[in-house]
């Protein structure tokens, strides 16, 4: 067994079964800005585990962001012994999650050399498996369903030891995407206060240059990242004729600690700041119109659109999906809250200044101020971010006359939009893409 101070999971014995690798945070108290790392250990604990790669300050595991693999299907992927002395994971390494190998020492568990990508470009891994025995030496592969390009899951072979490109073994996920008007994806830097935020841009196909109704869509997470490939309400809104602005803002994972740390307690200062920026800049390339700007986000990128109407007038329409709009109440209520304040630095409710610090970074604290039309979307049975918590922003929203609707998809949880009943999802699609028609055309 592995005992450690953190959370530590998907272990995979070493062929001989004397080592256990997983995947795990070795100190007790640590924040957000402290990665989940490549951990290996005796399988008899005998004694405390070590980490691999202690300097690689980015998160072992797919931490990045589309349904186009999966992403909430479990998909912290195991790490993968090829042999005994080689060992493959998936690194999250600015948006991409792709495979690494780590070199291990067969009689010490130590590492011998840093860990190496096997593949930096060209694929986002879901899942990972070896494909050859230890025995086999001309042929050491590791497996992965993996998204090709900006496209859907197809199953690759990765080489370990020789500079080949990744070999695509089926054309599933291809074939299905053919069938759509695909989203032409565009990858820059947006100057901000804090650094270049990377940011995908997302274009209807053949559109061009030219200036188009655009929406920004925030992350979840915080600890999140925008992926190659889009999400499916990306598709939906390039094929309906909008640019999406898809940036990893300062609290995204996969770009080290630095660039996450900056968001602690900080909720509406340094992310807010960089999702203006990275509209800014598109605008400046020439492709988003000023004029008919939108905002979309799940969960933490909910709470980013409850904040962003509260505090700007630039925007048209804004789509909350299982936002938080009152941190105070949050903090006690759902099944995350306590211990996600802690990790994140938001604050605790336990004195004046916590709740000062809590009140503060609350959209509902803005709400007088809200002018632009909100739709907010939500599972009844969500215990992540509760619908009591949205229905506080809602009602002080119709006191005060503004224009929202709020909608409750029943017996549906917090990511009911890619996990739920076929008819909500699809009404949850539509709804979205109505509201932004409705005020972006």
């Amino acid at each position: 067994m592995l005992a450690g101070g953190g959370p530590i999971d998907r272990a995979a014995f070493s062929p001989g079964g004397r080592w256990l690798a997983a995947v795990g945070i070795l100190d007790a108290d640590a924040y957000d800005d402290t990665s989940p790392e490549l951990i290996v250990g005796p399988a008899d604990g005998s004694t405390a585990p070590w980490p691999l790669a202690p300097a690689l300050d980015r998160p072992v595991g797919a931490w990045n962001d589309t349904d186009m693999h999966g992403w909430m299907a479990n998909s912290r992927v195991t790490p993968v012994w090829v042999d005994e002395a080689t060992i493959a994971a998936v690194v999250t390494d600015r948006g991409r999650a792709t495979p690494w190998r780590f070199a291990v020492d067969p009689d010490t568990g130590r590492p011998t050399g840093q860990p190496e990508p096997l593949a930096r470009d060209g694929i986002d891994v879901y899942s990972l498996a070896g494909t050859a025995s230890p025995a086999v030496s001309r042929d050491r592969r590791v497996t992965a369903v993996a998204c090709i390009g900006s496209g859907p899951m197809d199953l690759v072979t990765v080489p370990l030891d020789a500079p080949v490109v990744p070999r695509r073994r089926t054309t599933m996920g291809g074939r299905w995407a053919s069938g759509f008007e695909w989203p032409e994806m565009q990858e820059v830097e947006a100057p901000g206060e804090g650094g270049p935020i990377h940011t995908w841009i997302a274009s209807p196909p053949g559109a061009g240059d030219k200036a188009l109704p655009t929406v920004v869509d925030v992350h979840g997470g915080p600890l999140g990242a925008w992926a190659p490939a889009p999400h499916v309400e990306v598709v939906l809104l390039c094929a309906r004729g909008y640019r999406v602005v898809l940036p990893n803002i300062r609290g995204s994972t996969s770009y080290g600690s630095d660039w996450i740390r900056p968001l602690f307690g900080n909720w509406g200062v340094t992310d807010a700041a960089d999702v203006h920026a990275a509209l800014d800049h598109a605008v400046a390339l020439g492709l988003a119109d000023p004029d008919r700007l939108g905002a979309l986000g799940l969960s933490y990128g909910g709470f980013m659109v409850n904040w962003l109407v509260g505090t700007t007038d630039r925007f048209k329409a804004a789509v909350s999906v299982a936002g938080v709009s009152n941190q105070v109440s949050a903090w006690a209520d759902g099944d995350a809250g306590v211990d996600f304040n802690r990790w994140a630095k938001l604050g605790a409710p336990l004195d004046d200044e916590g709740m000062e610090k809590l009140w503060r970074q609350s959209p509902l604290s803005n709400v007088a101020n809200v002018r632009t039309p909100l739709l907010m979307l939500q599972g009844e049975e969500d215990r992540r971010c509760k619908a009591s918590d949205n229905v506080q922003l809602f009602t002080a929203l119709r006191v005060l006359g503004r224009t929202v609707e709020f909608v409750l998809y029943p017996e549906e949880s917090h990511v009911y939009f890619t996990t739920g009943r076929p008819d909500r999802r699809l009404d949850h699609m539509n709804r979205m893409l109505d509201c932004f028609d409705r005020y972006l055309e």
